[in-house]
């Protein structure tokens, strides 16, 4: 079946860069093919998403399609730092030993059930979103421990109860984030823009009160209730954690207490970043030197190469390329005019309206990934709003809907982060992705525009 999808979509892009379409230049259409074979290989699995990427980069600088500094813009990104410096940090966490002792602290509060260890993890994954503006950052703080405490409970690697605590953290440390403001990348380029372009400016309680009842709240019970009932698991004989640091040992106690400080710093400027206006990627690339640092760190070389997946990092900057790529070549702007025509939209159907519009970006994200989201369908927002009878504001907010419902990994990096971290496999996280989008698009979606009615927004 893959293989089958996948030469239909490959027979589809030979036909596409032999005969553009009217409404496609050459470049364009032979563009749109190898996103169309790029996106497909990523959700199919079919090869790894690292060699996905390089085919991507290989086809586009072959044959001219775009240049170099377009296609490699991923590496630019702060995004694909951030993620090295996240690897450096959580090996760091597993080295020292401070991954087991802070899931020794935690293990009396979560450990009693399965259920309550899933639901305790999402509670603290969703209050750490308030604390933290990464949520890289957030899975490299609490994937080494959710480890730990998989390991105190005795679920070993590919266990049921291992792959729902790798995915409660993973989807915890993320997707709640998304109704925070400052909590998620595609949040602030939604706000950039919308300021930028729409000259919109959105207020932290705002934004909150509008979408973390139902996208944040609602739908973390959504993802607890969902890795309950398909990676179902019960507790077994607990375990003592496996721990680097031998307790009495004062060489280890130095070690742990550097490691704990550095974090500790780490943290404490990640919180503040608004106030002294470094961004998160580079106040995790100096913990990063630290930690490497040769009597100062715990992270060797060997330990280093171990814990820095470089296929990864290729994945990540492919699909940040890719985005990049689709809003460049116009591609983005054409899906979203396109949308814009089918979609039934007009002034007094607000209900319709609102869904058209969420489904609108839920779509682009499928192109565009995530953070692209904002930057093709921002420009368009007046149109819509004139379309639609609604604020322009509250366009701009329905993206937030979009953005926040992902349907494949790939469209989030930081999901891959997580689960690459956890030792179990991506393909796990696509059994709660797929069926918590049908949640969002049939459940959450009319409460959220019941809720937006009632505050007065529509």
């Amino acid at each position: 079946m893959k293989h089958a999808l996948v030469a239909l979509v490959a027979l589809l892009a030979l036909v596409l860069a032999l005969v553009p379409p009217a409404m496609l230049g050459p470049d364009q259409a032979r563009i749109l093919g190898i996103v169309l074979v790029t996106l497909v290989l990523w959700a199919t699995n079919l090869v790894q998403g690292y060699l996905a990427s390089l085919i991507f980069f290989a086809v586009l600088l072959v044959f001219g399609l775009a240049p170099p500094d377009l296609v490699f813009l991923g590496f630019q990104s702060t995004a694909v730092w951030l993620i090295v410096s996240g690897f450096v940090i959580g090996a760091a966490i597993s080295i020292s030993g401070l991954g087991a002792i802070l899931a020794r602290a935690l293990s009396p509060l979560l450990t009693g059930s399965y259920p309550r260890l899933i639901a305790g993890l999402m509670a603290v994954s969703v209050l750490l979103s308030f604390l933290m503006p990464s949520s890289v950052g957030r899975a490299v703080v609490m994937v080494p421990v959710g480890m730990a405490l998989a390991d105190q409970m005795g679920f070993g690697p590919g266990s049921k109860g291992r792959i729902g605590i790798a995915s409660v953290l993973a989807i915890g440390t993320n997707m709640p984030g998304f109704a925070i403001l400052p909590s998620n990348i595609p949040n602030m380029v939604l706000s950039g823009a919308a300021e930028t372009i729409q000259n919109v400016h959105f207020g932290y309680m705002k934004y909150l009160l509008l979408h973390f009842p139902v996208l944040g709240l609602l739908k973390a019970a959504a993802v607890v209730m969902l890795i309950l009932w398909i990676f179902p698991a019960r507790t077994g004989e607990a375990m003592s954690p496996r721990e680097a640091v031998q307790e009495g040992g004062p060489a280890s106690r130095r070690v742990l207490i550097r490691v704990g400080l550095i974090l500790l710093a780490t943290l404490a400027l990640w919180m503040t970043d608004s106030l002294h206006g470094v961004n998160s990627a580079w106040i995790g690339l100096v913990a990063a030197v630290l930690l490497l640092l040769p009597g100062v760190g715990v992270v060797t070389p060997p330990a280093f190469r171990a814990s820095v997946d470089f296929g990864m990092l290729l994945f990540v900057a492919g699909a940040l390329a890719l985005g990049a790529l689709v809003n460049a070549s116009g591609l983005g702007a054409m899906l979203g005019q396109g949308l814009i025509a089918i979609l039934p939209l007009e002034t007094g159907a607000d209900a319709v309206n609102f869904a058209s519009l969420s489904v609108m970006s839920v779509v682009t994200g499928l192109l565009a990934t995530m953070p692209g989201v904002p930057a093709v369908l921002t420009p368009m927002a007046g149109d819509l709003a004139a379309q639609t009878g609604f604020s322009v504001e509250a366009v701009l907010m329905t993206q937030v809907i979009g953005f926040s419902t992902v349907i494949f990994p790939y469209q989030v990096g930081p999901l891959i982060v997580a689960m690459q971290m956890s030792g179990e496999k991506l393909g796990h996280l696509l059994k709660i992705t797929l069926p918590l989008a049908a949640i969002t698009l049939f459940l959450l979606l009319p409460l959220d525009f019941l809720w937006w009615k009632l505050l007065g927004v529509l």
